[in-house]
Protein backbone atom coordinates (compact mmCIF):
# COMPACT_ATOMS: atom_id res chain seq x y z
CA UNK A 1 0.00 0.00 0.00
CA UNK A 2 2.98 2.28 0.56
CA UNK A 3 3.82 2.41 -3.15
CA UNK A 4 0.33 3.69 -3.97
CA UNK A 5 1.07 6.95 -2.12
CA UNK A 6 4.19 7.73 -4.14
CA UNK A 7 4.12 10.34 -6.87
CA UNK A 8 5.04 9.47 -10.42
CA UNK A 9 8.83 9.65 -10.82
CA UNK A 10 8.60 11.67 -14.02
CA UNK A 11 6.33 14.12 -12.22
CA UNK A 12 8.77 14.33 -9.32
CA UNK A 13 11.58 15.40 -11.67
CA UNK A 14 9.26 17.53 -13.84
CA UNK A 15 10.30 15.76 -17.06
CA UNK A 16 8.55 14.02 -19.95
CA UNK A 17 8.38 10.22 -20.09
CA UNK A 18 10.57 10.24 -23.22
CA UNK A 19 13.29 12.35 -21.55
CA UNK A 20 16.89 11.44 -22.37
CA UNK A 21 19.53 10.44 -19.82
CA UNK A 22 21.10 13.89 -20.00
CA UNK A 23 17.72 15.55 -19.39
CA UNK A 24 17.13 13.28 -16.39
CA UNK A 25 20.56 14.10 -14.99
CA UNK A 26 20.13 17.84 -15.45
CA UNK A 27 16.70 17.81 -13.85
CA UNK A 28 17.98 15.87 -10.87
CA UNK A 29 20.99 18.08 -10.32
CA UNK A 30 18.80 21.16 -10.36
CA UNK A 31 16.24 19.78 -7.91
CA UNK A 32 18.75 18.09 -5.64
CA UNK A 33 20.59 21.33 -5.18
CA UNK A 34 17.29 23.09 -4.53
CA UNK A 35 16.12 20.69 -1.82
CA UNK A 36 19.35 19.55 -0.17
CA UNK A 37 18.97 20.18 3.59
CA UNK A 38 22.28 22.01 3.73
CA UNK A 39 20.95 24.77 1.50
CA UNK A 40 17.19 24.56 2.13
CA UNK A 41 15.86 25.00 5.66
CA UNK A 42 12.20 24.37 4.84
CA UNK A 43 10.62 21.58 6.96
CA UNK A 44 9.90 19.31 3.99
CA UNK A 45 13.23 19.88 2.19
CA UNK A 46 14.82 16.58 3.30
CA UNK A 47 11.70 14.60 2.30
CA UNK A 48 11.67 16.25 -1.12
CA UNK A 49 15.39 15.56 -1.54
CA UNK A 50 14.83 11.88 -0.80
CA UNK A 51 11.96 11.80 -3.23
CA UNK A 52 13.84 13.32 -6.17
CA UNK A 53 16.88 11.14 -5.43
CA UNK A 54 14.76 8.00 -5.42
CA UNK A 55 13.20 9.04 -8.74
CA UNK A 56 16.62 9.71 -10.23
CA UNK A 57 18.06 6.38 -9.11
CA UNK A 58 15.26 4.57 -10.93
CA UNK A 59 14.96 6.64 -14.10
CA UNK A 60 18.73 6.93 -14.62
CA UNK A 61 19.12 3.13 -14.66
CA UNK A 62 17.98 1.66 -18.00
CA UNK A 63 16.74 -1.64 -16.52
CA UNK A 64 14.93 -0.05 -13.62
CA UNK A 65 13.40 2.57 -15.87
CA UNK A 66 12.07 -0.12 -18.21
CA UNK A 67 10.59 -2.02 -15.25
CA UNK A 68 9.05 1.17 -13.86
CA UNK A 69 7.54 2.16 -17.23
CA UNK A 70 5.94 -1.28 -17.46
CA UNK A 71 4.86 -2.03 -13.89
CA UNK A 72 5.04 1.31 -12.08
CA UNK A 73 6.37 1.50 -8.51
CA UNK A 74 5.75 -2.20 -7.98
CA UNK A 75 8.30 -3.00 -10.67
CA UNK A 76 11.17 -1.37 -8.80
CA UNK A 77 10.18 -2.03 -5.20
CA UNK A 78 12.94 -3.79 -3.24
CA UNK A 79 11.02 -4.21 -0.04
CA UNK A 80 13.41 -2.12 1.94
CA UNK A 81 12.89 1.13 0.04
CA UNK A 82 15.57 3.86 0.14
CA UNK A 83 17.24 4.55 3.44
CA UNK A 84 19.12 7.86 3.50
CA UNK A 85 19.90 7.88 7.19
CA UNK A 86 23.46 7.45 8.41
CA UNK A 87 23.89 3.72 8.92
CA UNK A 88 26.69 1.33 9.78
CA UNK A 89 28.25 1.91 6.34
CA UNK A 90 28.37 5.71 6.71
CA UNK A 91 26.05 6.12 3.72
CA UNK A 92 24.14 9.25 4.65
CA UNK A 93 22.33 12.00 2.86
CA UNK A 94 25.43 14.20 2.89
CA UNK A 95 27.74 11.53 1.50
CA UNK A 96 25.28 10.79 -1.29
CA UNK A 97 25.16 14.46 -2.19
CA UNK A 98 28.97 14.60 -2.28
CA UNK A 99 29.19 11.49 -4.47
CA UNK A 100 26.74 12.95 -6.95
CA UNK A 101 28.16 16.46 -7.06
CA UNK A 102 31.91 16.00 -6.97
CA UNK A 103 32.83 15.52 -3.30
CA UNK A 104 34.01 11.92 -3.00
CA UNK A 105 33.02 11.11 -6.54
CA UNK A 106 35.55 9.22 -8.63
CA UNK A 107 33.64 9.40 -11.90
CA UNK A 108 34.27 11.66 -14.86
CA UNK A 109 37.18 13.96 -14.25
CA UNK A 110 37.54 17.43 -15.66
CA UNK A 111 40.24 18.41 -18.15
CA UNK A 112 43.66 17.91 -16.60
CA UNK A 113 46.19 20.74 -16.47
CA UNK A 114 49.47 20.08 -18.26
CA UNK A 115 52.46 18.75 -16.35
CA UNK A 116 55.23 21.07 -15.12
CA UNK A 117 58.72 20.86 -16.59
CA UNK A 118 62.17 21.59 -15.16
CA UNK A 119 65.27 22.98 -16.87
CA UNK A 120 68.73 23.24 -15.28
CA UNK A 121 70.70 26.38 -16.15
CA UNK A 122 74.37 26.92 -15.24
CA UNK A 123 75.41 30.55 -14.75
CA UNK A 124 78.77 32.26 -14.63
CA UNK A 125 79.39 34.03 -11.32
CA UNK A 126 79.05 37.49 -12.91
CA UNK A 127 75.82 36.47 -14.69
CA UNK A 128 74.25 35.55 -11.36
CA UNK A 129 75.34 38.87 -9.82
CA UNK A 130 74.30 41.23 -12.62
CA UNK A 131 71.60 39.22 -14.38
CA UNK A 132 71.56 38.04 -17.97
CA UNK A 133 69.29 37.04 -20.84
CA UNK A 134 69.85 33.53 -22.12
CA UNK A 135 68.26 31.56 -24.92
CA UNK A 136 67.36 27.98 -24.07
CA UNK A 137 65.88 25.07 -25.98
CA UNK A 138 63.00 23.39 -24.13
CA UNK A 139 61.40 20.13 -25.20
CA UNK A 140 57.76 19.58 -24.29
CA UNK A 141 54.48 17.98 -25.33
CA UNK A 142 52.59 20.63 -27.27
CA UNK A 143 49.11 20.70 -28.81
CA UNK A 144 49.17 18.96 -32.19
CA UNK A 145 48.96 21.56 -34.95
CA UNK A 146 47.23 19.13 -37.31
CA UNK A 147 44.21 18.26 -35.14
CA UNK A 148 44.42 21.18 -32.65
CA UNK A 149 44.28 18.72 -29.80
CA UNK A 150 41.06 16.98 -30.89
CA UNK A 151 43.01 13.72 -31.47
CA UNK A 152 40.96 13.02 -34.59
CA UNK A 153 42.06 13.32 -38.19
CA UNK A 154 40.84 16.65 -39.62
CA UNK A 155 37.38 16.22 -41.11
CA UNK A 156 36.41 13.42 -38.73
CA UNK A 157 34.76 13.60 -35.33
CA UNK A 158 35.05 11.54 -32.14
CA UNK A 159 32.28 9.03 -31.60
CA UNK A 160 30.20 8.62 -28.49
CA UNK A 161 31.71 5.97 -26.25
CA UNK A 162 29.72 2.72 -26.67
CA UNK A 163 30.50 1.58 -23.14
CA UNK A 164 29.30 4.60 -21.14
CA UNK A 165 27.00 6.05 -23.84
CA UNK A 166 28.87 9.35 -23.69
CA UNK A 167 28.52 9.92 -19.96
CA UNK A 168 32.17 9.19 -19.20
CA UNK A 169 31.15 7.12 -16.18
CA UNK A 170 30.09 3.61 -15.30
CA UNK A 171 27.35 3.14 -12.74
CA UNK A 172 27.05 -0.09 -10.80
CA UNK A 173 24.19 -0.93 -8.45
CA UNK A 174 24.75 -3.03 -5.36
CA UNK A 175 22.10 -4.32 -3.01
CA UNK A 176 22.29 -4.70 0.74
CA UNK A 177 19.84 -4.99 3.60
CA UNK A 178 19.87 -1.18 3.70
CA UNK A 179 18.71 -0.91 0.11
CA UNK A 180 20.42 -0.34 -3.19
CA UNK A 181 23.64 1.63 -3.54
CA UNK A 182 25.03 3.06 -6.76
CA UNK A 183 28.78 3.39 -7.27
CA UNK A 184 30.10 5.66 -10.01
CA UNK A 185 33.52 5.15 -11.62
CA UNK A 186 35.33 6.57 -14.61
CA UNK A 187 34.76 4.72 -17.87
CA UNK A 188 37.79 2.58 -18.71
CA UNK A 189 37.20 2.76 -22.46
CA UNK A 190 37.11 6.53 -22.92
CA UNK A 191 38.89 7.46 -19.66
CA UNK A 192 36.08 9.74 -18.65
CA UNK A 193 35.99 11.70 -21.90
CA UNK A 194 32.66 10.31 -23.09
CA UNK A 195 33.98 9.85 -26.62
CA UNK A 196 36.37 7.56 -28.49
CA UNK A 197 38.56 8.27 -31.50
CA UNK A 198 37.70 6.21 -34.59
CA UNK A 199 40.04 7.97 -37.04
CA UNK A 200 43.17 9.03 -35.09
CA UNK A 201 45.18 12.04 -36.23
CA UNK A 202 48.09 10.93 -38.40
CA UNK A 203 50.44 13.46 -36.83
CA UNK A 204 49.91 12.74 -33.12
CA UNK A 205 48.43 9.23 -33.52
CA UNK A 206 45.38 10.13 -31.50
CA UNK A 207 47.25 11.61 -28.53
CA UNK A 208 46.34 15.24 -29.18
CA UNK A 209 49.91 16.36 -28.46
CA UNK A 210 53.31 16.02 -30.10
CA UNK A 211 56.80 16.51 -28.68
CA UNK A 212 58.64 19.50 -30.04
CA UNK A 213 61.62 21.64 -29.14
CA UNK A 214 61.43 25.39 -29.16
CA UNK A 215 63.69 28.26 -28.21
CA UNK A 216 62.84 30.53 -25.30
CA UNK A 217 64.53 33.73 -24.15
CA UNK A 218 64.91 33.65 -20.36
CA UNK A 219 65.58 36.85 -18.44
CA UNK A 220 67.63 35.95 -15.35
CA UNK A 221 67.24 38.67 -12.70
CA UNK A 222 70.29 40.24 -11.04
CA UNK A 223 71.11 38.64 -7.70
CA UNK A 224 69.95 35.11 -8.48
CA UNK A 225 71.74 32.47 -6.43
CA UNK A 226 72.46 28.77 -6.33
CA UNK A 227 69.31 26.68 -5.86
CA UNK A 228 66.88 29.45 -6.83
CA UNK A 229 63.96 28.73 -9.20
CA UNK A 230 62.34 30.84 -11.89
CA UNK A 231 58.83 29.94 -13.10
CA UNK A 232 57.70 30.56 -16.68
CA UNK A 233 53.91 30.24 -16.61
CA UNK A 234 52.28 28.25 -19.41
CA UNK A 235 55.57 26.96 -20.83
CA UNK A 236 55.14 23.38 -19.57
CA UNK A 237 53.37 20.39 -21.10
CA UNK A 238 50.06 20.79 -22.89
CA UNK A 239 46.97 19.89 -20.88
CA UNK A 240 43.76 18.20 -21.94
CA UNK A 241 41.64 20.17 -24.43
CA UNK A 242 40.28 23.17 -22.57
CA UNK A 243 42.80 22.89 -19.74
CA UNK A 244 45.83 25.19 -19.22
CA UNK A 245 49.42 24.22 -19.91
CA UNK A 246 51.81 23.47 -17.09
CA UNK A 247 54.68 25.72 -16.07
CA UNK A 248 58.41 25.58 -16.80
CA UNK A 249 60.68 25.88 -13.76
CA UNK A 250 64.27 27.03 -14.35
CA UNK A 251 66.69 25.72 -11.71
CA UNK A 252 70.00 27.56 -11.33
CA UNK A 253 73.50 26.59 -10.34
CA UNK A 254 76.38 29.10 -10.27
CA UNK A 255 80.01 28.47 -11.13
CA UNK A 256 82.51 29.46 -8.41
CA UNK A 257 84.64 32.60 -8.84
CA UNK A 258 88.45 32.36 -8.55
CA UNK A 259 88.60 35.37 -6.18
CA UNK A 260 85.22 36.11 -4.65
CA UNK A 261 83.12 34.07 -2.26
CA UNK A 262 79.46 34.97 -2.00
CA UNK A 263 77.51 35.01 1.28
CA UNK A 264 74.01 36.33 0.68
CA UNK A 265 74.36 39.80 -0.81
CA UNK A 266 77.96 40.24 0.35
CA UNK A 267 81.11 39.31 -1.57
CA UNK A 268 84.21 38.26 0.37
CA UNK A 269 87.78 38.69 -0.86
CA UNK A 270 90.98 37.66 0.91
CA UNK A 271 93.66 40.25 0.09
CA UNK A 272 97.32 39.28 0.76
CA UNK A 273 99.80 42.02 1.79
CA UNK A 274 103.47 41.82 2.73
CA UNK A 275 104.95 42.70 6.11
CA UNK A 276 106.08 46.13 4.98
CA UNK A 277 102.61 47.06 3.73
CA UNK A 278 101.09 45.74 6.96
CA UNK A 279 103.49 47.68 9.18
CA UNK A 280 103.80 50.94 7.23
CA UNK A 281 100.49 51.06 5.37
CA UNK A 282 100.05 51.44 1.62
CA UNK A 283 97.69 52.30 -1.20
CA UNK A 284 96.92 49.48 -3.60
CA UNK A 285 94.47 48.41 -6.27
CA UNK A 286 92.06 45.65 -5.23
CA UNK A 287 89.74 43.71 -7.49
CA UNK A 288 85.95 44.10 -7.15
CA UNK A 289 83.12 42.53 -9.15
CA UNK A 290 82.85 45.91 -10.94
CA UNK A 291 86.56 46.24 -11.67
CA UNK A 292 89.61 47.45 -9.75
CA UNK A 293 89.38 50.17 -7.13
CA UNK A 294 92.03 51.92 -4.99
CA UNK A 295 92.16 51.01 -1.31
CA UNK A 296 94.18 52.42 1.59
CA UNK A 297 95.90 49.90 3.88
CA UNK A 298 96.21 51.41 7.34
CA UNK A 299 99.63 51.16 9.12
CA UNK A 300 99.71 48.29 11.60
CA UNK A 301 97.18 46.18 9.74
CA UNK A 302 96.99 42.64 11.10
CA UNK A 303 95.96 39.39 9.47
CA UNK A 304 92.17 39.07 9.70
CA UNK A 305 91.48 42.83 9.70
CA UNK A 306 88.65 43.73 7.33
CA UNK A 307 87.50 46.65 5.21
CA UNK A 308 83.95 46.99 3.85
CA UNK A 309 83.24 48.54 0.47
CA UNK A 310 79.58 49.52 0.42
CA UNK A 311 77.51 49.05 -2.73
CA UNK A 312 79.97 46.67 -4.37
CA UNK A 313 78.20 43.46 -3.42
CA UNK A 314 75.28 41.56 -4.99
CA UNK A 315 72.01 43.32 -5.95
CA UNK A 316 68.93 42.32 -3.97
CA UNK A 317 66.28 40.35 -5.85
CA UNK A 318 63.66 42.39 -4.02
CA UNK A 319 65.28 45.74 -4.79
CA UNK A 320 66.82 48.08 -2.25
CA UNK A 321 70.41 48.27 -3.43
CA UNK A 322 73.47 46.06 -3.30
CA UNK A 323 75.39 44.36 -0.55
CA UNK A 324 79.00 44.99 0.44
CA UNK A 325 82.39 43.69 -0.61
CA UNK A 326 84.25 42.61 2.51
CA UNK A 327 88.04 42.52 2.17
CA UNK A 328 89.98 40.43 4.70
CA UNK A 329 93.73 41.13 4.87
CA UNK A 330 96.22 38.32 5.13
CA UNK A 331 99.79 39.30 6.07
CA UNK A 332 102.18 37.07 4.15
CA UNK A 333 105.46 36.20 5.91
CA UNK A 334 108.22 35.65 3.31
CA UNK A 335 109.65 32.16 3.24
CA UNK A 336 112.65 32.75 0.98
CA UNK A 337 114.88 35.77 1.77
CA UNK A 338 118.22 36.84 0.34
CA UNK A 339 121.06 37.91 2.60
CA UNK A 340 120.32 41.64 2.29
CA UNK A 341 116.67 41.09 3.30
CA UNK A 342 117.73 38.96 6.25
CA UNK A 343 120.22 41.59 7.37
CA UNK A 344 117.63 44.35 7.23
CA UNK A 345 115.11 42.33 9.19
CA UNK A 346 117.71 41.39 11.83
CA UNK A 347 118.53 45.05 12.23
CA UNK A 348 114.83 45.87 12.55
CA UNK A 349 114.24 43.05 14.99
CA UNK A 350 116.95 44.35 17.33
CA UNK A 351 115.05 47.62 17.69
CA UNK A 352 111.69 46.02 18.50
CA UNK A 353 110.33 44.66 21.72
CA UNK A 354 109.49 41.01 21.74
CA UNK A 355 105.73 40.75 22.33
CA UNK A 356 104.36 38.09 24.65
CA UNK A 357 102.03 35.39 23.26
CA UNK A 358 98.34 36.00 23.93
CA UNK A 359 95.88 33.15 24.33
CA UNK A 360 98.42 30.73 22.98
CA UNK A 361 98.83 32.63 19.72
CA UNK A 362 102.31 33.45 18.40
CA UNK A 363 102.95 37.09 17.59
CA UNK A 364 103.60 38.43 14.12
CA UNK A 365 107.31 39.07 14.76
CA UNK A 366 107.75 35.60 16.25
CA UNK A 367 106.55 34.27 12.93
CA UNK A 368 109.05 36.59 11.20
CA UNK A 369 111.93 35.33 13.37
CA UNK A 370 110.97 31.73 12.60
CA UNK A 371 111.04 32.58 8.91
CA UNK A 372 114.51 34.13 9.28
CA UNK A 373 115.80 31.19 11.31
CA UNK A 374 116.71 33.47 14.23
Amino acid sequence: MENMTKRDYYEVLSIQREASSDEIRRAYRKMARQYHPDVNSEPDAEARFKEVTEAYEVLNDADKRAAYDRFGHAGVSNGGGYDFTNGPFGFGIDSLFENLFGGARTARRGPRRGADLRYHMVLEFEEAVFGVEKEIEASRQAVCSRCNGSRSEPGSQPSRCPVCAGSGEIRRTQSSFLGQFVSVTECDRCRGQGSVILDPCKECHGQGTVRNTRKLMVRVPAGIDEGFHLRLSGEGEAGDPGAPEGDLFIEFSVKPHPLFRRMGQDLHLEMPINIAQAALGDRLLVPTIDGETELRVEPGTQSGDTVRLRGLGVPSLRGGGRGEQIISFSVVVPQHLNEKQKSLLRELGETLDVPSPQHGERSFFEKVRDALGL
